[in-house]
């Protein structure tokens, strides 16, 4: 099965008293896949997961199952151990993990595919390599790209390559078959989705879930008039929710649509400011007040 279309990863809303909001969440979730979402990401790096405790982890993956059990939704879970990965063994609605790149150490191409092909083996999902290079430190060429389709329990890749650059277009140049490419800059998925993305897997579309969905179906459609259009507004949105570290201006705006109790974020994050919050609410309204192409 290749991955497509919209994949939203889900916050972790807090309440007033530092909890979990879990009714919130499931109403995310919910409101996710009414409006057009074709699968859901529990515990992925906009979800906070390094700031939750174990119990909450599991309360969280414990709600976003449950909705997409019920939803009949796929199901992507951020995992980055052996042990993390196992566990995912337990929830027949997984359809994959969300893994990332290793971090800090920096261990080459060679390490990261070693490291890579070693959980595939091990896990019961199959991984879809989280390629984020700005973050990890790590980067991936197409040529490793390539390599790691190849690897038997890897099922593709989130894109986040921080822009479209010659290694981007070789790899969109001669995609391998049965590899999903999904999305993971959100100012840069309308580019992506035009030189052959699957789909993507975007925070921002907690705000505008219709309109990441559809921008999805216009390219894939050959729409390319009406995808220009509204992905070049889609980016200016993506690019105010992103003014911040993520997510903290997603959750200000959330917050002010009464969507989530609160707009906290844990450490080492610190709320969004009230200004990058007017912006983006102001980018999220004049996109609805845009005519549809």
């Amino acid at each position: 099965m290749t991955l497509t279309g919209l994949y939203v990863p889900l916050i972790t809303p807090f309440d007033r008293s530092g909890a979990v909001a879990l009714d919130a969440l499931e109403a995310l979730a919910e409101q996710a896949v009414d409006e057009g979402a074709r699968g859901l990401v529990a515990l992925g790096t906009t979800a906070e997961p390094s700031s939750l405790t174990p119990a909450e982890q599991q309360a969280v993956l414990g709600v976003v199952t449950r909705v997409c059990r019920a939803r009949h939704v796929p199901l992507v879970v951020g995992a980055n151990t052996p042990r993390a990965l196992r566990e995912l063994a337990d929830h027949p609605e997984v359809v994959a993990s969300l893994t990332v790149v290793p971090s800090f150490v920096r261990p080459g191409e060679e390490g990261a595919l070693a490291h890579l092909t070693r959980l595939a083996a091990d896990s019961p999902v199959p991984l879809v390599v989280y390629d984020i290079p700005y973050r990890t430190g790590q980067y991936l060429s197409a040529s490793a790209l390539r390599r790691l389709a190849e690897v038997p329990g890897v099922a593709g890749v989130k894109y986040a390559a921080g822009g479209i650059n010659a290694d981007t277009v070789a790899l969109f140049a001669d995609l391998p078959p049965d590899f999903a490419v999904l999305g993971g800059d959100d100012a840069f998925i309308s580019p992506l989705l035009a030189l052959g993305a699957h789909g993507g897997i975007l925070a921002s579309a907690h705000v505008a879930t219709a309109a990441f969905a559809r921008l999805i179906d216009l390219w894939h459609a050959g729409d390319v008039a009406a995808a220009r259009d509204l992905g070049g507004r889609l980016s200016a949105l993506s690019a105010a929710l992103f003014a911040e570290p993520n997510p903290t201006v997603i959750k200000a705006v959330l917050h002010a649509r009464g969507r989530i109790p609160t707009p906290d974020v844990r450490l080492p994050l610190l709320p969004a400011h009230p200004d990058s919050a007017t912006a983006a609410l102001s980018a999220a309204e004049h996109l609805l007040a845009t005519p549809r192409a």
